[in-house]
């Protein structure tokens, strides 16, 4: 077994103590998960993504996932949080271009322990986030930028703000770039509420978004790239090992449940067990998925030939596939460990409860629509050959 980051076992123990004792609080309250994120701050996890060279740990996508997965068996609102920000900072160590005003940037992310959110949605694009109304102004060395996003994930509590829009006034909804925006050089104005089924400690309401600073914070090249080489690659499996990681912990659960049961009747092996055997395999071949893909990713990504390679259609296929088995088997895993558990997993003040773990997952087929990008796959099936 190859040799992962000492950071996942730190990760773990946040997930296990702060991030589990304040999930039930950031739920109820729909509020940021203030508390996980200090504890990953002081830790110095903010920075795990941030390449060596630049101070920060230099964890792969594999490890990153790792790390995710474990904080999310605590609260699955403080992994994706976490999840959302590493997409963010491997989005400007992979894209950066070697520009200054950049590379300075993840130093300081490093050093300060800085949030980075993002902004891909915009009014009047029905969710597809390779399209763009608004559209980047170029003057005297500086941008000015605008944006209406219908969804703003934590942007109220960052401290930067990746953001996509048209290259110029003049180019296509589809010719995209990636700006980074700093606090201080925009102001948020809170256009919708939050107050959803589950994952509402993302804090993921609308806003209008107004900005401006250094023509150096456009990302170079085409966000068509960025997204294909990073940004996909990273969500999909990101969010993969953090929904395991909720489903886990409901297997957990339900495993203390079945154990309870049997020192009720020694030398017996109770009825759940069976169901648990079950669910233990369907949690397993969920984290297989992502790990496999993980791995895979990381033994190319940083060669020129892999990035190219990332472009074509069958990763793009790998991840759609590894999104859409992932988010449809975390509510399963949930429903199975809940009918184990039975009604101590229904009611919200039990020690086996489920229904956090249930909710945050439903949130997976949503985010990113499956049903728009099975169209997606679909259409790539018709003319893509396996070989």
């Amino acid at each position: 077994m190859k040799s992962l980051h000492p950071l996942i076992e730190t990760a773990r123990q946040i997930g296990a103590g702060v991030a589990a004792k304040s999930a039930d609080s950031v739920d109820r309250e729909a509020r940021f998960p203030v508390e996980s994120i200090n504890a990953l701050r002081e830790a110095r996890l903010l920075s795990a993504a941030v390449p060596k060279e630049f101070g920060g740990a230099g964890c792969n996508l594999r490890e990153l996932s790792e790390i995710c997965a474990a904080v999310s068996q605590g609260c699955g609102s403080s992994g994706m949080v976490l999840a959302m920000h590493y997409i963010q900072v491997a989005c400007l160590a992979r894209h950066h271009g070697k520009v200054p005003a950049l590379t300075a940037f993840l130093r300081e992310v490093s050093d300060r322990q800085l949030v980075l959110a993002s902004i891909t949605s915009e009014v009047g694009t029905s969710g597809d986030t390779r399209s763009s109304i608004c559209a980047v102004e170029r003057r005297d060395g500086r941008f000015i930028l605008n944006k209406q996003a219908t969804t703003g994930s934590y942007c109220a509590s960052a401290d930067a703000i990746l953001v996509t829009a048209r290259r110029n006034a003049e180019a296509p909804a589809s010719d995209q770039v990636l700006v980074l925006v700093r606090k201080g050089d925009y102001e948020l104005v809170q256009t919708t509420d939050w107050d959803t089924l589950g994952m509402r400690g993302t804090t993921s309401p609308g806003f209008n978004l107004s900005s401006s600073g250094e023509e150096a914070q456009v990302i170079p090249g085409s966000f068509a790239d960025s997204s294909a080489q990073t940004m996909v690659p990273y969500s999909h499996v990101l969010w993969s090992a953090l929904w395991w990681g909720i489903a886990n912990d409901a297997v957990a659960r339900a495993s203390a449940y079945v154990r309870g049961e049997a020192r009720k009747n020694p030398g017996t092996v109770p009825a759940t067990a069976m169901r648990l055997a079950e669910v233990s395999v369907a949690s397993h071949a969920m984290r297989c998925g992502w790990q496999v893909v993980a791995d895979e990713f990381d033994e190319i990504a940083d060669t020129a030939e892999g990035r190219a390679e990332l472009l074509s259609m069958g990763w793009a296929l790998k991840f759609i596939n590894t999104k859409i088995a992932s988010s449809t088997a975390g509510p399963q895993i949930v429903h199975q460990a809940l009918q184990i558990v039975g009604i101590l997993g229904y009611k919200n003040n039990s020690p086996f409860t489920v229904g956090r773990h249930y909710r945050d997952l439903l949130s997976g087929s949503l985010m990113v629509s499956n049903e728009r990008i099975k169209g997606k796959s679909a259409a790539m099936l018709l003319v893509y050959k396996d070989n």
